[in-house]
């Protein structure tokens, strides 16, 4: 929005910012009580927290008000009534003191109205960042935002906003943003099987079954500070077909695109990119021919379940019945599109790909590394650079002329 001219439209949710100025409270007690001057200053002083304030209208310039001379008053404001809600901790009671601990390290318990509600914090039970209180030195202050136990609260967060009927679409962005780390050490890590992973992933992220936040995970895994990358990709991807319509005529594997709509256009065009890139493995038999890996175009009478239960392949997959795309992996539908967007149905896939770090398909290994390269941008493994791989490319970059 920043790069469109848009910034002032951007508002950070009532709900993170009631988490994030109830979690900021909390550190900056537990912090303060734990260091030297807890035992006399049991709460942040009015300096400590104007610089809080003024530390998270940075970080945070959605939170800014605008139409103040103090762009951090309101969050001032917030920030004090929280602390004022909350009163002095209970201590335990007994004949026998608290052995082997010291008090510097004991949790803060607060009293059950502490968890009352109020204008600025939410009840609800998740949690979000957790800053550290800041010095009055602008270059001492850091936020952890690697915290592993900082980034499984994200993670609750993300799961109580997909019980809602329509999540805040801003609120899961910013989210996914903070839980990428943990995200996607999870999803990478090799203690799922190929052919269970589409799934438990999409079960503990359904947030993924929505195109628009696969699209940016595919933006944080490859440029995640480029917020212009999906319309980039997309550019890239639109010019690269226009090319390769002419590499297929050239190579004889397409025929004029005359009488043609866009979407039998895009349909001729998906089953002869395969054959212009080719793998020097053989589709399964089952699947005829390798364009059946990316696309397949269903008959009338053909139900998408029954051939989703005899595909052989476990990899994403379009199936177009005529008036929309669907979009499934394995045996599962996860997502309809409509058909004017068939063209970017390729990019979708290859999101998926990155999204749930899945293995290309070895029929059409060769096409979706040259879609890697050319379009994504993303450069391949020594090891993926095989022979088909080079020859394609070899010919593809003799061809555009480069």
């Amino acid at each position: 929005m920043a790069c469109t001219g848009r910034e002032g439209e951007a508002a950070m949710s009532k709900e993170l910012r009631c988490r994030l100025v109830r979690n900021t409270v909390t550190s900056m007690i537990s912090i303060l009580r734990a260091s030297r001057q807890g035992e006399e200053l049991r709460y942040p002083s009015k300096y400590d927290v104007t610089a809080m304030a003024k530390k998270l209208v940075e970080y945070y310039p959605t939170l800014q008000d605008n139409d103040l001379p103090a762009k951090y008053t309101s969050m001032y404001s917030y920030l004090q009534k929280r602390i004022l809600n909350i009163k002095s901790p209970r201590k335990r009671q007994g004949p026998t003191p608290e052995r082997g601990r010291s008090k510097k390290r004991r949790h803060i318990e607060f009293s059950p109205s502490d968890q009352g509600e109020d204008d600025d914090a939410d009840s609800s039970g998740g949690s979000t960042i957790l800053l550290p209180p800041v010095s009055s030195s602008d270059g001492d202050s850091s936020v952890n935002m690697d915290s592993l136990a900082t980034q499984a609260r994200h993670y609750k967060t993300l799961q109580d906003l997909y019980k809602k009927p329509k999540p805040n679409r801003d609120a899961v962005c910013q989210i996914l943003d903070l839980e990428f780390q943990s995200r996607r050490a999870f999803i990478d890590s090799d203690v799922l099987k190929e052919e269970d992973r589409p799934t438990k992933i999409l079960e503990a992220y359904p947030c993924f079954k929505e195109l628009h936040n696969v699209m940016d995970e595919l933006r944080r895994i490859l440029d995640k500070n480029n917020n212009k990358f999906i319309t980039e990709v997309k550019a890239r991807w639109e010019d690269f077909c226009s090319m390769v319509q002419f590499y297929g005529l050239w190579k004889k594997v397409l025929k004029p695109l005359m009488n043609q709509n866009r979407v039998e256009c895009n349909i001729a065009l998906f089953r002869a990119l395969p054959t212009l890139f080719p793998s020097p493995t053989a589709p399964p038999k089952k699947l005829g021919h390798a364009s059946e890996a990316l696309l397949h175009v269903l008959q009338p009478t053909e139900d998408p379940a029954i051939y989703l239960q005899r595909r052989s392949l476990f990899s994403p997959v379009l199936l177009f019945d005529g008036s929309h795309c669907i979009m499934a992996i394995g045996t599962t539908p996860i997502t309809t599109f409509a058909e004017e967007d068939l063209c970017q149905g390729l990019l979708y896939l290859m999101a998926y790909y990155y999204t749930l770090h899945l293995t290309y398909p070895k029929c059409v290994a060769t096409l979706l590394s040259v879609i890697q390269t050319e379009v994504l941008k993303d450069s391949i493994h020594e090891r993926d650079t095989t022979s088909s791989y080079k020859k394609a490319m070899a010919e593809w970059k003799a061809f555009i002329q480069e």
